[in-house]
């Protein structure tokens, strides 16, 4: 129970932060308000930005029900998680803040909000390449490595026939 609570924490302040203040504040820094009126954009910029969150939370609660821990580095998981988002992706978290930041850059026509996603996707890769994985490696040993042959790092895919994943 106390993973789910530090995992909601966890995902507010992201959500909050990273999703909600700094895009405003880029928005607000080169001079967008909100839309005048709600067109074919602003519906499917709702709508992906939707999927994006819904895809983040998804696999916030992975991480709480599932690893027993959050996806912030300080507060890993016990477990591997292999189930839920991430039997189709091994980063859905990062697709999914992309796919919410996309939604808003489309919502409000920002090119500026849709370069902010962009410097956030490079980063999360750098920051998967360079420390997630290796940590993981280290971690989780031959299971990580049979996950990793399983699953696609960032092309999201049907799971397919294989090695059988545990959790």
């Amino acid at each position: 129970m106390f993973a789910i609570f530090r995992a909601t924490l966890y995902f507010a302040l992201f959500v909050g932060f990273i999703l909600i203040c700094f895009p405003a504040r880029v928005l607000a820094w080169v001079g967008i308000a909100h839309p005048a009126h709600t067109g074919f954009a602003q519906v499917t910029g709702a709508l992906i930005g939707s999927v994006g969150l819904l895809v983040a939370f998804w696999c916030v609660a992975a991480f709480a029900t599932l690893g027993k821990g959050t996806p912030a580095p300080f507060d890993p998981p016990r477990r591997l998680v292999v189930r839920g988002p991430y039997r189709f992706v091994r980063n859905p978290m990062c697709m999914g803040a992309a796919l919410a930041l996309a939604g808003g850059a489309c919502f409000y026509a920002s090119f500026w909000l849709l370069a902010y996603a962009a410097a956030l996707f490079l980063t999360c890769y750098l920051f998967v390449v360079f420390y997630e994985e290796p940590h993981l490696r280290r971690t989780f040993g031959e299971e990580y490595e049979v996950y990793c042959r399983a699953v696609p790092r960032w092309r999201p895919c049907l799971p397919v026939r294989g090695p059988r994943l545990r959790n």
